[in-house]
């Protein structure tokens, strides 16, 4: 289970970000999660779950954006939604195109308490 391990680097970035700003705590967290990064949802919302104990997010709002990946055709040049790198173009048939967003992992936003 990988996403354990990026759950613990999403909270070392978050506390670290937390105390550049003074803060006692972080309130809220919102990440920005591509459906084709490789992340199995509920797995990253159990090891969340389980890794805030004792972390500046204990008591954070965790919000996760699941961001539907996007593909450009390379025959017609449509841009369409896709689940698996092996979906055909829905104007044309192609089989071939570039996945243009939808792998992302990132960190959107952070609210943290200063005392």
């Amino acid at each position: 289970m990988h996403e354990f391990s990026i759950v613990l680097s999403i909270i070392e970035i978050a506390e670290e970000e937390a105390r550049k700003a003074g803060a006692s705590s972080i309130s809220k967290l919102v990440l920005d999660i591509g459906t084709m990064a490789g992340i199995e949802f509920y797995a990253l919302d159990t090891a969340m779950e389980m890794a805030v104990k004792n972390t500046m997010l204990e008591k954070a709002l965790i919000t996760v954006n699941k961001l539907t990946a996007k593909a450009q055709c390379t025959g017609c040049g449509k841009i369409f939604p896709i689940n698996d790198v092996l979906e055909q173009c829905p104007k044309c048939g192609c089989l071939y195109h570039k996945t243009i967003s939808g792998k992302e992992l990132k960190i959107k936003s952070l609210i943290v308490n200063i005392n």
